[in-house]
């Protein structure tokens, strides 16, 4: 096959997401996409710095082009790894496009043929909350996250209060769904190791498949006394940007499942080499997304070739603004979507939908009944 260049790298801001182009000189077009969740301009200024570096590079060197990146500073963080991650999924899109096979072929080949999906589920009270486990378990999923606690959850007065409303919430839902949908616990690093330790201790009553994000992703070894104290499966490191934070998170056994971002934690490269050290550890993964399609289908092609995969993050895709993004959405059949069969990422974008206006991050940080900042 004759070899190609970079010709130009184009991002787009689409409603609350960051996408990208990089077009070659034969007319291949790879798509990716950047994570950073909320902070889509800080990334897309990344990458038209790194831009530069990329044109008239052999688009198939992913590997060196990330390091030459990633090592061009002596600073990293999520808007960077952000930037490389978008990056990554488009170079990677080009090499299966040019070779015309699936990216999963390109990394091992397809370990599985449809992937299991967990669905959001919401509601204002206990009875709406339970509802909609109904509704969602009725479209097929058989796994269901949502978090316990309210809306307004940072004005509770104590923690018995927070607790008990916790406690129904998810005792609701159980009940809803009965015991052949999984249900999975989103603490949302809103409690502390000892609140959250307590909270799952009686939790453990309603079987919930994990506990996410008990505390906040800080330290390791107070995770894995949290995983140790309140016998529930935690799963966490959607805030991870990089391969080493995962490292000591399983070096101190601190997690049952792990989250990668494939638009944060270097694209299907960093996350692959993820999920290798997580199953030398005996742990599976749940990939982190609340992005558009274009992350959904990276995400699948990482599921399908991975031989460690326990659930898939999914929206919802049947709605404006996402059902327009592509040519042809993904199938979702009974809560599992579709392996694709395409080249690449599988995925074409529907240029008409790009002109989708941008929705900016407001910053809306709650505070708590006695006038203190809370964690989102």
């Amino acid at each position: 096959m004759q070899k190609t260049k970079i010709e130009r790298v184009e991002t787009i801001l689409w409603d609350r997401w960051l996408l990208i182009k990089i077009h070659c000189e034969d007319g291949t077009v790879g798509i990716g996409e950047g994570g950073v969740h909320g902070w889509q301009r800080p990334t897309k200024t990344m990458l038209e710095v790194m831009s530069p570096y990329l044109i008239g590079k052999d688009p198939s060197l992913i590997e060196h082009h990330y390091q030459w990146l990633y090592r061009s500073s002596h600073f990293m963080g999520s808007v960077v790894q952000g930037a490389l991650s978008a990056i990554d999924i488009a170079l990677w899109d080009i090499k299966g496009k040019r070779l015309g096979v699936p990216i999963y072929d390109l990394m091992g080949g397809m370990t599985r043929h449809r992937v299991r999906c967990y669905m959001h589920v919401g509601g204002a009270t206990v009875e709406d909350l339970a509802a909609d486990a109904v509704k969602k378990a009725g479209q097929g999923f058989t796994a269901l996250r949502f978090s316990p606690f309210p809306g307004d959850f940072h004005l509770h007065k104590s923690y018995s209060e927070w607790a008990d409303e916790a406690v129904r919430r998810v005792g609701a839902v159980r009940d809803a769904v009965g015991n052949s949908v999984d249900i999975c616990v989103e603490i949302h690093r809103q409690m502390n190791p000892a609140e959250s330790i307590w909270l799952g201790r009686r939790l453990e009553q309603f079987n919930p498949y994990f506990y996410e994000d008990p505390m906040l992703p800080d330290s390791p070894a107070i995770m894995g006394d949290v995983q140790e104290q309140c016998n529930l499966p935690i799963a966490t490191g959607e805030r991870f940007a990089s391969i080493f934070e995962f490292q000591q998170l399983l070096e101190a056994k601190a997690t049952s499942y792990i989250r990668p971002d494939l638009c944060l934690c270097g694209g299907l490269s960093g996350c692959k080499k993820v999920a290798g050290m997580a199953e030398a550890h005996h742990v599976k993964v749940i990939p982190h997304n609340p992005l558009s399609p274009v992350s959904t289908a990276a995400c699948v092609q990482l599921d399908a070739a991975i031989p460690n995969f326990a659930l898939q993050e999914y929206t919802g895709e049947a709605e404006p603004p996402k059902s327009d993004l592509l040519v042809e959405p993904l199938e979702l059949k009974e809560g599992y979507l579709t392996v694709p069969e395409g080249p690449g990422l599988g995925i074409e974008l529907n240029e008409a939908a790009l002109s989708y206006p941008v929705q900016d991050k407001v910053l809306d940080t709650p505070i708590g009944f006695d006038g203190s900042v809370q964690d989102r």
